[in-house]
């Protein structure tokens, strides 16, 4: 929220007011779709996307073409139940640590598989990587330490969670769940029907 009033700010500054509309229209976008679902633990996974899509959307106008998006779902998995507002903070950290530190464009890429009875989902950014291979411990922020715990308190030891440098270079943040589909009411309803 932070980052979309500061480019706000900037584009006022610089004379782009209607951008600066669309992303205080974005915004408030997200913000509707956050407090209709506050008491809302599980969202449908396309519930989920269509969220972080409105989120994205604010980031692209803030860093232009700096910032290349890549949503790789497989079908199957966009029924599934996930914790909602889980990708939020995992695509705000490969921006944020993969992204914005750097002058050339990168890429940010969101994926979904189901393996066996699990659902895995995962945040990649083509950034620096991690200087250890591995994030944990106080190096964690406090998005990443809340995913953590969220994820320990919805499935237990169902769950895991790990931020690690990928083989093909960046960092990649992988949740794996127990795959499990949205009640049938949720099937088919996007975040703007509820």
């Amino acid at each position: 929220m932070f980052n979309a009033l500061h480019t706000v700010g900037q584009l006022i500054r610089t004379g782009q007011h209607g951008t600066a509309v669309q992303v205080l229209a974005g915004l408030g976008d997200l913000l509707r779709r956050v407090l209709a679902a506050a008491t809302t633990q599980e969202v449908p996974l396309k519930q989920e996307l269509e969220f972080i899509g409105s989120y994205l959307e604010i980031e692209k106008i803030r860093f232009r073409d700096r910032l290349r998006v890549v949503l790789d779902t497989d079908s199957e998995t966009l029924d599934a139940r996930v914790p909602h507002l889980i990708l939020q903070p995992l695509v705000e950290n490969a921006i944020r640590h993969g992204i914005a530190p750097r002058p050339t464009a990168g890429c940010v890429s969101i994926g979904a598989r189901r393996v066996d009875r699990d659902l895995h989902l995962t945040v990649w950014d083509d950034g620096p990587g991690l200087a250890g291979g591995v994030l944990g411990g106080e190096g964690s922020g406090v998005g990443l330490t809340n995913t953590s715990a969220r994820l320990r308190q919805l499935y237990g030891d169902a769950a895991s969670f790990e931020v690690v440098n990928a083989a093909e270079g960046g960092v990649m943040a992988r949740v794996v769940i127990p795959f499990q589909l949205a009640a049938a009411d949720w099937q088919g309803v996007g975040a703007g029907d509820r």
